[in-house]
C-alpha cells in the first residue's frame, strides 16, 4: 500500500515537474519571439527614419539652394540670354501638358486592363504570361521607353516631335504601374459585395461599374498618382520625342514640340553656355518641379481621402 502511495506521488511529481518544464519553455519561447519582434519593428522604424531623413535633406538642400532664383518673373518669363537668365514658363507649361497628356492616355487603358484581367480573364498560363510581361514592363529603364517613342511615334507613325508623341511614350511607360495598382484594389473588394449586386439583378458589367468601381476608387488612385509623378519627372522618353533644348514660341498643338522641366534642368547642368552662371536657374527649376509634383500629388490624395471617408 505504501509502495503504490509512494509510486503514484512520484508520478505526480513528475508530471508537475514536466508541467513546469513546458511553462518555462513556453515563457521562454514567449520571450525570444517578443525580442526578434522589437528587433523586426526597431529595423523597420530606422528605415522608416532613413528614408524620411534623406527627403528632408534633398527638399532642404533644393530649398536652400533654389529659393532665392524663384521670383513672380521667373514663373511667368521665357529663358533669356542663352537661358542664363530669365523664367521658365514654357518648361512649366510644357511639363503639364505632358504629364496630363500621358495620364489621358493612361488611365482609362490600364484601368479597363485591370478590370479585365481580374474580372473577367480566366485564370491561365497565358493570363500568368500577361501579368509577368507588366511587371516586367515596370522595371525597363526609362531610357528604352524614350528610344521606343522615338522609333515608333516619331519616324514610324511620323509624328515627330511633337507633345501626342511625349505623352503616348509616357503614358506606356506609366501602364504598368495604373494596372497594377488598379488590379489590387479590385483584388481588395470583398467577393460579397459582387455577391449581393448580381443577387439583387444587376449585371455584371452594372455590378463592375456601380459597385466595384466606387469601392477601389481609392486604390486606383493610389496608383494614377505614383504613375503622375513618375511621368512628370522623366527625363529620357521626352528628351527624344516631346522635349526640345529652347523654343521660342509657346504651343498651340498636340504635334508642337515642347520645353519641360525635368529636361531643362538636365540642359542647364550638362550643356549650357556657363553652367556656373546657371546653377540658381538649376536649383530653382528643381524645386518648382518639386513642387509640382508634390501639388499634383496632394490633389489627388485630398480627393481620395474624400472618396474613403464615403
Amino acid at each position: 500500500m505504501n509502495e503504490a502511495i509512494i509510486d503514484t506521488l512520484k508520478l505526480e511529481y513528475t508530471n508537475i515537474k514536466s508541467v513546469n518544464e513546458k511553462v518555462l519553455l513556453f515563457k521562454d519561447s514567449g520571450k525570444r519571439r517578443r525580442t526578434i519582434e522589437q528587433l523586426f519593428f526597431m529595423m523597420f522604424k530606422v528605415a522608416a527614419m532613413i528614408n524620411g531623413l534623406a527627403l528632408i535633406v534633398i527638399v532642404s538642400y533644393l530649398v536652400i539652394n533654389g529659393y532665392q532664383s524663384i521670383s513672380f518673373e521667373f514663373l511667368i518669363e521665357a529663358p533669356k540670354e542663352s537661358m542664363t537668365k530669365g523664367g521658365i514658363f514654357p518648361c512649366i507649361l510644357g511639363t503639364l501638358y505632358l504629364s496630363c497628356g500621358a495620364i489621358i492616355f493612361a488611365l482609362p487603358i490600364g484601368i479597363a486592363s485591370a478590370i479585365y484581367i481580374n474580372e473577367y480573364a480566366v485564370q491561365s498560363r497565358f493570363l500568368n504570361f500577361i501579368r509577368l510581361g507588366i511587371n516586367t514592363l515596370a522595371g525597363v529603364p526609362s531610357i528604352v521607353f524614350g528610344l521606343f517613342g522615338l522609333a515608333f511615334f516619331c519616324i514610324v507613325l511620323k509624328m515627330g516631335v511633337s507633345i501626342i508623341a511625349g505623352s503616348l511614350t509616357l503614358g506606356i511607360m506609366s501602364l504598368p504601374v495604373i494596372i497594377s495598382a488598379t488590379e489590387e484594389a479590385l483584388k481588395s473588394v470583398p467577393d460579397t459585395y459582387r455577391e449581393a449586386s448580381l443577387g439583387l439583378g444587376a449585371t455584371k458589367w452594372q455590378t463592375i461599374y456601380k459597385v466595384v468601381l466606387p469601392t477601389a476608387l481609392p486604390g486606383i488612385l493610389t496608383g494614377t498618382i505614383l504613375a503622375l509623378s513618375r511621368a512628370a519627372g522623366e527625363t529620357a522618353p521626352i528628351m527624344f520625342t516631346g522635349a526640345v533644348f529652347f523654343t521660342q514660341t509657346l504651343p498651340t498643338s498636340i504635334f508642337d514640340e515642347v520645353m519641360a522641366l525635368p529636361y531643362h534642368i538636365y540642359v542647364l547642368a550638362t550643356a549650357g553656355i556657363n553652367i556656373e552662371l546657371t546653377r540658381p536657374l538649376q536649383y530653382g527649376s528643381a524645386l518648382v518641379l518639386l513642387i509640382m509634383v508634390l501639388g499634383m500629388n496632394l490633389v489627388a490624395i485630398i480627393y481620395r481621402s474624400k472618396l474613403r471617408r464615403k
